[in-house]
């Protein structure tokens, strides 16, 4: 055992669990009740009144107790209940229990009855466990409580802690009013408010520390944890308005999260960053140089979106910030939303429908085709383009495609050798290419006047892609047949007035860059990219990263992990691992990737090392970026 000069005195509900146990109690003694939940209700009132100290304890739990109607049999099952609902970041801590055992206490004004083999569970026995004892009658029926125990009174915790008379500095860790309370009588030296679970204003407020989970308490103490450095303290910007959940999943796993509904003009971003550590963003926040040099503690950017053009990854990767985007998440919203605008166009849908709504009737078929046995056109058989073949084919089109890569065509999809092939040989030509910058007017005049006349154009890619004036003149003299945009070469950063030279032109659909804006793909999103941030938060794991070394690990198993960035050139791996070799450090596991720029070797150790060895591989020449993952 570890013998420190420190005590440290737990509250039990709502901090060692997550939950009230009393309140567990009652939703298993009232599951049969047809009044089961108002009955539930007063007993968490009354639980909150004595917790907040606004009646007496003392009465809190005689109202409680008689609401109850609860027998000794219940409390097998309640301790199972309760052993599901320790706090997630006590489980993660276990170690800490074990190693600290001696200097642990818990003081409750629950019950030993089922705190007692909760927490031997966590190496504390029931010496040090300070809590009521239930009365039950002849028949096993809990009908009160020992009246004369100190914490069945109001501010029983003082007097309870005051007769224990420990020694050395004694801090308490609890959610309510009732455990500040030892603090504010001068008994203890120091008071934690514990919000992991709930976050109560009136004892947060009178905190020496406020801990949103027990790794923040622990690293205040410096005392061995789950994490080196506490999530509630890894700060996370999340800009343009992105998915709710992504926001709750970021939350959910103790990280701080800040979410912005508009983007950030460099400047203000500039501001914004400093002491950010992950900045998550969509395609109108541009994270240049400047931006980057900002972040001083930037370690991620998560780009909710396919595209990365707004980012400077080159540079990035050289700060050793890595970038994830989702590839993936709303390709099924771009190709259902390109098989209607085939269709609209096809059928010239706006047209008619324009019409209806200056109140003219127009019914014609002229002009109006079935998109079945009509020749698709693919530029860019990636993800998108792949799907949108294949939903294309089931509803009757010939497809073809182009692309610059050697791919694999799937179902009847025919390739053509060249762009102008194509061209050629399409009734609806749509666009599905990356960011490449050399793409820009990759659709220009030229390649206009090798299409049919009277196709159709769709660009459901980038904006620099098409050559907007080439296309609107091309539409206007009728040598195309309409068009549908939703990506233009210049967008504005948030809702408002806009200016396109398509705009007034028939068979002609715009929309505004919502082409995988869809509830489902932006839940999708949401779930994604956080699940990538967190991997690699939390584990350094890198596989996905658009411009990083992709590593990936296995589950780290009671060691401590590494995470070492550094210049690409030669002879940093034997640096490193001459720093842990002179600490004799015993190495569980290593794994190292590199590209033109960066390494990234990840080195799993023992769990006990010198806690100097960090600075020195801090030293190392041509680190880029170090931290530590217990």
């Amino acid at each position: 055992m570890v013998a420190t000069n420190r005590k440290y005195v737990f509250d039990f509900d709502s901090t060692l669990t997550r939950v009230e146990a009393l309140d567990v109690l009652a939703e298993m003694t009232l599951k049969d009740k047809s009044n089961k939940e108002e009955i539930i209700n007063q007993i968490q009132e009354i639980t909150n009144l004595g917790i907040d100290g606004d009646i007496s304890f003392t009465e809190s739990l005689e109202r409680r107790i008689k609401l109850l109607k609860a027998h000794k049999d219940d409390l097998g099952p309640l301790v199972d209940e309760l052993r599901q609902k320790i706090s997630k970041s006590i489980a993660a801590n276990k170690e800490f229990f074990e190693k600290f055992s001696d200097d642990i206490y818990v003081i409750s004004c629950g019950f030993k009855e089922f705190i007692d083999p909760i927490v031997e569970e966590y190496q504390i026995p029931s010496n040090r466990v300070y809590a009521n004892t239930f009365k039950f009658d002849e028949q096993g029926n809990i009908i009160g409580f020992d009246e004369e125990n100190v914490l069945s009174q109001h501010n029983g915790k003082i007097a309870c802690l005051r007769d224990m008379d420990l020694e050395g500095e004694v801090q308490v860790i609890g959610d309510g009013y009732s455990d500040y309370v030892m603090k504010e009588a001068g008994i203890a030296d120091k008071f934690f408010a514990y919000t992991e679970n709930v976050h109560r204003e009136k004892a947060a407020s009178k905190a020496d520390h406020v801990a949103p989970n027990l790794d923040e308490f622990l690293f205040v103490n410096d005392l061995p944890r789950n994490y080196s450095y506490p999530k509630n303290r890894i700060k996370i910007l999340l800009l343009e308005n992105v998915h709710p959940a992504a926001l709750e999943n970021l939350s959910k796993d103790g990280f701080s999260v800040e979410l912005v509904k508009n983007s950030l003009p460099e400047e203000e971003l500039i501001e914004k960053i400093k002491g950010v550590h992950v900045l998550g963003i969509r395609s109108k926040t541009q994270v240049t140089q400047k931006v980057l040099d900002a972040g001083n503690k930037l370690l991620v950017v998560g780009a909710f979106c396919i595209g990365t053009t707004q980012i400077d990854l080159d540079y990035a990767r050289k700060k050793g910030v890595a970038v994830f985007n989702a590839p993936y998440s709303n390709t099924r919203s771009v190709v259902e939303l390109a098989i209607g605008e085939i269709i609209m166009l096809m059928r010239s849908v706006v047209a008619r429908s324009a019409e209806i709504h200056s109140g003219q009737w127009q019914k014609t078929a002229v002009g109006s085709r079935e998109v079945r046995g009509k020749n698709l056109g693919i530029v860019g058989y990636g993800n998108i383009g792949k799907q949108l073949s294949i939903l294309a084919e089931a509803i009757g089109m010939r497809v073809y495609y182009y692309d610059v890569e050697d791919k694999l065509s799937l179902g009847n999809t025919k390739k053509c050798n060249s762009l102008e092939d194509l061209l050629n040989v399409s009734d609806v030509v749509t666009l599905h290419v990356d960011d490449n910058k050399a793409n820009k007017n990759f659709i220009g005049e030229r390649e206009i006047n090798q299409m049919r006349d009277g196709a159709m154009l769709i660009n459901l890619s980038r904006g620099f892609v098409v050559d907007i004036e080439a296309l609107a003149e091309a539409l206007k003299s009728g040598k195309l047949g309409g068009a549908a945009i939703d990506v233009y070469p210049e967008e504005p950063r948030s809702n408002g007035e806009f200016y396109t030279a398509l705009q007034g032109i028939p068979n002609v659909i715009l929309t505004p860059h919502v082409g995988g804006s869809t509830e489902e793909a932006q839940r999708d999103i949401a779930d994604f990219v956080p699940n990538k941030i967190m991997d690699y938060i939390n584990t350094g794991n890198s596989v996905d990263a658009v411009n990083f070394p992709n590593i990936r690990l296995p589950k780290q198993q009671k060691a401590h992990r590494f995470l070492h960035i550094h210049k690409n050139v030669p002879g940093i791996m034997a640096k490193i691992n001459e720093v842990l070799a002179s600490y004799e450090l015993n190495i569980l596991g290593q794994y190292l990737s590199t590209d033109s720029d960066v390494g990234y070797v990840i080195t799993d150790v023992d769990r006990e090392y010198d806690k100097d060895v960090i600075k020195a591989l801090k030293r190392v020449d041509n680190t880029i970026k170090f931290r530590v993952l217990y």
